[in-house]
C-alpha cells in the first residue's frame, strides 16, 4: 500500500470525480473516489487516512489552470490524483468545439499542473486515464481519447505520477460484454462503471485484502 500513516489524498478532475460530491453525495460523490476511499478505510482503518473531493463536473484543463492553487496547491495534500481530458475531448463533438481543448493546449495545461505540484508541495502524483467507454477504437471520439490518453501517460511518467489505466480496464471488461453494461452514454459510468476504475486504483496504489 503506497499510502501511509496520517496522510491527506486529494481527487481532482471532472463529472466522474464530483459524482455529487457538492450536492446530495457530499463531501466524496459516489463514484470510483468514494469507492476508493471506502475499501481502503475498510481495509487499513489504522492508517487514519484523509481523503478529499475537488472534482467539478464540465471541467477541462483549462478549468483546472484557473482553480489549481485554491483546490489543489493551498490544501497542501500528501497525494494527488488527477483524472482529467475527457471534456478537453468532448466538447469536440457535443458542443461544436466551443470549449474545446486542443492535444498541443491539453499537454502544455497538464504538464503546468503538474510542474506546480512538483515545485510547490511535495505532494506525490497519480495520474489517470481519460477514457470513452466504447469498444470501437476507430470511432472519431475514441480515437481522440485515446490519442490524449497517451499524452496523460507520457506526462505523467515524466513527472514520476502512479499512472491508472482507466482506458485499458475498460477495454478488458468490454471484451465480454456491451458499453451499456457500464454507462448511458459511454461517458459516464454508472456504480458497476465506477467500480471498474476504482479497481484500477486499488490495484495501482498496492492494495490487499
Amino acid at each position: 500500500m503506497l499510502f501511509e500513516s496520517g496522510q491527506t489524498i486529494l481527487f481532482i478532475g471532472d463529472s466522474i470525480t464530483d459524482c455529487g460530491r457538492r450536492d446530495v453525495n457530499a463531501p466524496y460523490g459516489n463514484g470510483y473516489m468514494g469507492l476508493v476511499r471506502a475499501f481502503v478505510d475498510a481495509r487499513y482503518p489504522e492508517l487514519g487516512l484523509h481523503w478529499e473531493n475537488r472534482g467539478i463536473g464540465g471541467n477541462t484543463t483549462e478549468h483546472l489552470l484557473a482553480r489549481w492553487e485554491e483546490d489543489a496547491i493551498a490544501l497542501r495534500p500528501d497525494w494527488i490524483s488527477v483524472m482529467i481530458g475527457i471534456n478537453d475531448v468532448w466538447r469536440t463533438f457535443d458542443s461544436g468545439g466551443a470549449g474545446a481543448v486542443s492535444i498541443e493546449d491539453y499537454e502544455a495545461n497538464l504538464r503546468n499542473l503538474l510542474q506546480q505540484v512538483k515545485e510547490r508541495t511535495h505532494a506525490r502524483l497519480i495520474v489517470a486515464d481519460p477514457f470513452d467507454i466504447d469498444p470501437d477504437r476507430s470511432d472519431p471520439m475514441r480515437a481522440m481519447m485515446d490519442a490524449y490518453g497517451a499524452v496523460a501517460r507520457r506526462v505523467g511518467e515524466e513527472f514520476g505520477a502512479v499512472g491508472i489505466r482507466t482506458q485499458e480496464a475498460f477495454d478488458t471488461v468490454l471484451a465480454t460484454t456491451s458499453w451499456e453494461t457500464w454507462a448511458p452514454d459511454k461517458i459516464h459510468p454508472g456504480l458497476p462503471g465506477h467500480a471498474v476504475i476504482a479497481q484500477a486504483y486499488l490495484r495501482a496504489i498496492g492494495f490487499e485484502l
